[in-house]
């Protein structure tokens, strides 16, 4: 439960066992590679060392074609999968087997190229399908579409808004010339399709006029025959293509039973691209290869059996202290703390200098929460959520999410057994309706009724859990040698409590006196100048307000506890209204189901704000970067170390 002790490693070795140095470094999972720079750092060295070259674009590409083809398989050949099922298991070495993954990108290629040819048939139907829209109105005109007229006499298609009166349009192209006929072909809701005659010399100054009211002149260039015939021969090239797709997508569907290979290779694609980008990250000669990075020194024994069996020289060094803003940081926890990795990822790991908070955040954190949520059957179903991920084995953010579901759930449900709640008084209206007698869970204490005595139990919470802040950091501060910051920021306001405890309880003020003459002479002793005095009032403005405000953001506790009851007692009384106890039933799942979702939610977001602002601000020092070694990870199979 801390900050991973980390080691530098420098490694040198032969050119031709690059690629299987990076393999055993790759299942070993425990070193994070990056450029050598210490080496380049010397001119001399950074002139013979170039960057390797290990593939990498080729590797992207290969991993984002089996990509494409998963979500197409997706797409056309979905399988039907359990709910939280989990991710079937690969041994190491049958994993790190790629003498099959040849033959899955090759597969990946040829469904990639089924894909194209369906976006392809596609955008040929979607083609087609508008030039049908657009000849549908010209279907029962006797002209073949290419016809310009006769000898004398020219010939033009025509459209206006349904709204435009065809008597309105005779007048404006007799307004050009009464040699003139217009043959309507074709109305409905949203235009009128009509044929312009006219004499040759004359046609064009007709089509002019009747752009006045809106008429558009209509062309298909490289249409031949009738509208109606054009009309079917495209149906006939789409039903032709319907074939096709059918076909195509039977011939993916086919291959339904290789995606799990196919997922095993995405796998390893992305191992492989993984080690690619690490092997870039090496600089070498003709002959030789050299490498830097970090890895926990718990590994040094295993790290040192593999490179042994290596023709290298390799060295490993604990980072002096203006190296500890680049140590990547790794969090070592145990099972029941490790779920807050969550709280702490989302806000920033610790700096390498820093403290682990996770162990001392902990029980703050599942107590806050089940405070907050306070219902034994919200915290039911949030220990079944928490199961059944466990079961699904998630990683990664749904893996703590897990831990912190029944965790948090067993928080909920000793709170709601306190406090009496079972989906807000749900109990008590359900006999209410069945049998007229009235009923209550036992409690200790309720939200309605006991509001004040929560109110100053929340702050009496976040008290301690302030001065547990204040505690680390004087710890923090001593250990670094800042004896006088430790007494005057933080054993100075302890004696300031403890004096106001001792007024009200004892009723003595000395130790009042005392802590005020701490606060009094903290800045004199710190400060220079005019600051010895300024910071008095500074020193006393700052903790007071910074203290009240504090302990006053705890009374969120309350406020959520209450708000949450509230809310499923007005969803259980709305439901008891009608006096049926299935619409009650159903009106109060309802409505405690959207509470639990609200809860679920906001309590996490206001724990998680109690914890950043009210308890780091006190001791964490953030800005750590995380650990990322080269290994292997995976997003469809679960790999057993053997």
């Amino acid at each position: 439960m801390a900050i991973v002790r980390m080691k530098k490693l420098r490694v040198i070795a032969l050119r031709e066992q690059r690629d299987e140095l990076m393999r055993q470094l790759l299942r070993l999972g425990c070193v994070e590679v990056h450029e050598p720079e210490g080496m380049l750092s010397d001119p001399e060295a950074a002139s013979v060392l170039h960057p390797e070259r290990a593939g990498l674009p080729e590797a992207r590409t290969r991993e984002a074609e089996m990509e494409s083809a998963l979500r197409v398989m997706s797409q056309y050949a979905p399988e039907k999968k359990k709910l939280l099922a989990p991710r079937p298991t690969v041994a190491e070495d049958a994993f790190l087997d790629e003498s099959s993954l040849e033959e899955d990108c090759a597969l990946a290629k040829q469904i990639n190229a089924w894909d194209a040819r369906l976006r392809r048939i596609g955008a040929d139907e979607q083609r087609l399908r508008e030039e049908i829209e657009a000849l549908q109105p010209w279907e029962g005109l006797d002209m073949p579409l290419e016809s310009t007229g006769t000898k004398t006499c020219g010939v033009a298609l025509c459209n206006v808004p349904a709204a435009v009166d065809m008597e309105s349009v005779a007048d404006a192209a007799e307004a050009a010339t009464e040699r003139v006929q217009l043959i309507l072909v074709y109305q409905d809701e949203q235009q009128k399709c009509f044929v312009v005659i006219a004499l040759h010399e004359e046609l064009a100054a007709v089509l002019d006029a009747l752009r006045t009211v809106g008429a558009t002149p209509v062309s298909f260039p490289g249409y031949n025959g009738m509208a109606l015939e054009n009309i079917q021969a495209r149906k006939r090239e789409l039903s032709s293509l319907d074939v096709q797709r059918r076909t195509v997508v039977a011939n993916i569907a086919q291959e339904k039973d290789k995606t799990a290979s196919l997922r095993l290779a995405a796998d390893r694609l992305a191992t492989d691209t993984a080690r690619a980008e690490a092997t870039e990250q090496l600089r070498g000669t003709d002959s030789v290869v050299a490498l830097e990075g970090w890895f926990p020194a718990a590994a040094e024994k295993k790290l040192a059996a593999c490179l042994d069996r290596f023709d290298c020289a390799w060295e490993s060094a604990d980072p002096a202290p203006e190296e500890y803003p680049d140590v990547p940081v790794k969090l070592k926890n145990n099972p029941i703390t490790k779920p807050l990795n969550m709280v702490t990822e989302m806000y920033s790991l610790p700096a390498y200098s820093g403290v682990d908070p996770n162990p001392l955040m902990f029980p703050f954190f599942i107590l806050f929460y089940g405070m907050m949520m306070a219902d034994m059957g919200y915290g039911i179903l949030m220990i079944i959520g928490g199961l059944l991920l466990k079961k699904s084995r998630a990683r990664g953010m749904m893996g703590y999410m897990a831990g912190l579901l029944l965790m948090g759930g067993v928080s909920t449900f000793f709170f709601g057994a306190i406090t009496g709640g079972f989906f807000g008084d749900f109990l008590t209206q359900v006999v209410k309706l069945t049998s007229g007698k009235d009923f209550a869970l036992p409690s200790l204490f309720t939200p309605l009724d006991d509001t004040l005595a929560i109110l100053v139990g929340s702050m009496c919470l976040g008290f301690v859990h302030i001065v547990t802040g204040m505690a680390v950091s004087f710890i923090r501060k001593i250990k670094a040698g800042q004896v006088l910051d430790a007494v005057f920021e933080e054993l100075t306001w302890w004696v300031v409590f403890a004096g106001l405890g001792c007024m009200f309880l004892l009723h003595t003020n000395i130790v009042l006196y005392a802590g005020i003459i701490m606060v009094v002479a903290g800045p004199i002793v710190t400060g220079k100048g005019m600051g010895k005095i300024t910071g008095i009032f500074g020193s006393l403005y700052n903790h007071v307000t910074g203290f009240f405000g504090d302990i006053l953001s705890y009374s969120r506790l309350m406020a959520l506890m209450l708000a949450g009851s509230v809310i499923a007692q007005v969803f259980n009384t709305l439901g008891a209204i009608p006096g049926n106890v299935v619409v009650f039933v159903v009106i109060s799942m309802v409505g405690n189901a959207l509470n639990f979702a609200l809860n679920l939610l906001g309590c996490y977001v206001h724990d998680l704000r109690l914890q950043c602002l009210e308890f780091f601000n006190k001791f964490y020092e953030d800005g750590g970067k995380p650990f990322r070694p080269l290994d292997i990870h995976t997003k469809f199979v679960d790999i057993v170390k053997e």
